[in-house]
């Protein structure tokens, strides 16, 4: 028999059962959809994540006070200590090294945005001028801080867009005056519309100089140092520099925590690919269950069409062509539910991402492969057991019904 009549003979015997064929495929499909809509989510949380460090900027190298050991728990908490605080003298030290190209250092605090009758509560962050290239912001309107003296501070701000649209609606914000906290500061620009970065929504941002933080907190520490490497091969050599340098400047301490951008982006990258392996191997077990069903429907099968199978082998087909037909059924039966599962699958990636737009939820390739692959294999390796019983069947017996 020909590989075109044993798929034509055997789409019959479906066509045949239709509501038998329903139910094994809708078993399979849902196989494939679990697949596909798991690993989608997971691929989706990977590249919000990549996404969310790429904004941050490219090359970076972070300096943060406190040193994290192999408990994750910095010593400073163990004994009851606070972290010794990194200065903006030890931030323009790391200016030394020949592998950096400029910092950017950070201060963090909260304070109360008015302007008039009009007050917000608002994340302030403290910083210089290279926080623009630093982390690739970019101003809408007016201008960004102005460059100069780390250590001097002055009376100016920009505000986030949302911040700006909320205090001063269609009005020019450039050259008013508003208040933070007890001290005034004049608008000189608005950032560009950036959305959320890493947790932290930029268009409700006030950013001042690191200076006037520092007075409008009462601090002198900061809050982290962001480096930009003069290129993707300086990296690590930057790296090296800020801990040498903040080694040397804190007395021979290792007391401060020196990230790459790109080693923090790698180990959560490891994560999310393994946890979207992971679950797209639990929803896999769906498909063994659905190839279970299709064992026994077909165990079932055989005993129904005995005489068919024995009118076969009377008529010359032997035991090879016997397990063929019944492979073919499986494979058609696998074949069919996967594509289902696939539009099923898709169609919730989109759901999910409508309803999540900031995730860009798809599944991965690997996964679409691996679940039309599974499914198949399955199908065909359930119907060996059916498949044998009826090819080892009497024809005398079987056209007889026994």
């Amino acid at each position: 028999m020909k590989l075109a009549d044993t798929l034509q003979f055997a789409s019959g015997s479906l066509r045949g059962s239709p509501t038998r064929t329903l139910l094994m495929m809708l078993a399979m499909s849902i196989g494939v959809a679990a697949v596909v809509v798991l690993t989608a989510l997971g691929e989706g949380a990977r590249r919000y994540v990549v996404d969310q460090f790429s904004s941050l900027g490219t090359n970076l190298v972070i300096v943060l006070p406190g040193r994290t050991e192999t408990s994750g728990v910095g010593p400073g908490l163990m004994s009851g200590q606070t972290p010794r605080d990194i200065t903006l003298d030890d931030a323009e030290a790391l200016l030394r090294s020949r592998a950096i190209r400029r910092i950017a250092p950070l201060t963090v605090g909260s304070a109360t945005l008015s302007r008039g009758a009009l007050n917000r509560e608002v994340v302030v962050l403290g910083s210089t001028s290279n926080l623009l290239e630093v982390r690739h912001m970019s101003i809408g309107i007016g201008k960004f801080l102005p460059a100069g003296d780390i250590h001097e501070s002055s009376s100016v701000c920009v505000l986030g867009k949302q911040m700006k649209q909320e205090l001063f609606g269609n009005e020019q914000a450039v050259g008013q005056w508003v208040r933070l906290g007890d001290r005034r500061f004049r608008v000189i620009g608005v950032l560009a519309s950036q959305g959320e970065s890493m947790g932290m929504r930029t268009d409700e941002l006030v950013i001042v100089p690191v200076a006037s933080a520092h007075q409008l907190f009462n601090t002198s520490g900061l809050f982290r140092i962001l480096i930009e490497a003069k290129n993707r091969d300086s990296i690590e050599q930057a790296k090296h520099d800020a801990e040498q340098i903040m080694f040397q400047r804190h007395s021979g301490e290792k007391d401060v925590t020196v990230i790459t951008q790109d080693a923090v982006l790698a180990t959560f990258d490891r994560i999310l690919t393994a946890l979207t392996m992971a679950v797209g191997g639990i929803a896999a077990i769906s498909l063994a269950v659905a190839g279970v069903l299709i064992m026994n429907v077909m165990l079932i099968a055989v005993a129904q069409r005995v005489k068919e199978i024995g009118l076969l082998k009377a008529l010359g087909a032997p035991g090879k062509q016997i397990r063929m037909l019944f492979f073919a059924e499986a494979a058609l039966l696998s074949t069919a539910g996967s594509v289902v599962g696939l539009v099923l699958g898709y169609a919730g990636s989109i759901v999910i991402g409508q309803i999540y737009p900031s995730l860009p939820v798809s599944p991965p390739w690997w996964a679409v492969l691996a679940a039309c692959g599974t499914a198949l294999g399955t199908g065909i390796l359930f119907s060996v057991w059916p498949a044998r019983r009826a090819a080892r069947l009497d024809p005398v017996a079987a056209l007889a019904g026994k």
